[in-house]
């Protein structure tokens, strides 16, 4: 069996044969820190493939079996101050000097195109993180449980998924999310950027984000730089990928 450090990531090896039957702890070699092998990853794929059926295959126990999409509230302006015809005006003067440079964002995708992102989190994070997101070009939708995580990931093309070790921890959330997420196609993973909540791992630790299978880790202190923290690993995704999607005529994420 194979279990991991929370603190540094490690993965340690336990021969199965020579395993206590039930929890039992070991020191980590690397950093010295207990590791309890009742704890596990979030998203190490044993455990995700483990925890047996998804409750999104179950019968419904939910009334809304989707995420709900995050919406900020709108102010209204008032008419007095741009008339309409002075607005149609300055619209058609700023497209006359060259509108097309704020048709497109920083990555050269359309602004009117916004990045589905699905935040599985635990309450007390799910309202900051979607109103940052949601002020950053992000179709932001929310997931109060395993089922809607699930149910929205299959109906809906998802491009962020955000993920927390203890969302929806009775039911095993983060377990289920990540097992959703490693049983794509390759060509349909390449479409989806996931992204570990950690209160542990450094912000951006690459390491880290390979071991635990991920595309890029957040520390749950770094939150409130979050959109600029997925501006730049986005950034670097979309670079990485390039050619290829060049060759295939997609779209950056």
């Amino acid at each position: 069996m194979t279990i991991v450090c929370q603190s540094c990531s490690t993965k340690l090896q336990i021969d199965d044969d020579k395993a206590p039957a039930g929890p039992f702890t070991v020191r980590c070699p690397k950093c010295g820190s207990t590791v309890n092998s009742s704890v596990a990853s979030p998203t190490f794929d044993q455990s995700a493939l483990a925890v047996g059926g998804s409750p999104s295959t179950e019968h419904p126990r939910y009334e809304q079996p989707t995420a709900k999409v995050y919406q900020t509230a709108k102010v209204e302006s008032s008419p007095q101050q741009l008339p309409g015809d002075d607005a149609i005006r300055s619209l058609l003067s700023i497209l006359g000097k060259g509108g097309s440079d704020i048709l497109t964002n920083a990555s050269g995708r359309p602004t009117w195109n916004q990045r589905n992102a699905l935040v599985c989190t635990s309450p007390q994070y799910r309202e900051s993180i979607a109103r940052k997101m949601s002020e950053h070009e992000y179709q932001v939708y929310i997931a109060e449980d395993t089922r809607q995580a699930v149910e929205t990931m299959r109906a809906n093309q998802m491009e962020v998924v955000l993920l927390e070790p203890q969302f929806d921890s009775a039911e095993q959330g983060a377990a289920f999310v990540t097992r959703e997420i490693n049983v794509l196609r390759p060509a349909q993973r390449r479409r989806l950027f996931f992204v570990l909540i950690s209160p542990s791992l450094r912000t951006m630790d690459a390491h880290a984000a390979f071991l635990h299978n991920v595309n890029a880790v957040v520390n749950l202190q770094d939150l409130g730089e979050l959109p600029r923290i997925l501006d730049i690993a986005l950034k670097e995704y979309n670079e990485m990928y390039r050619e290829l999607n060049q060759a295939l005529n997609l779209s950056p994420l």
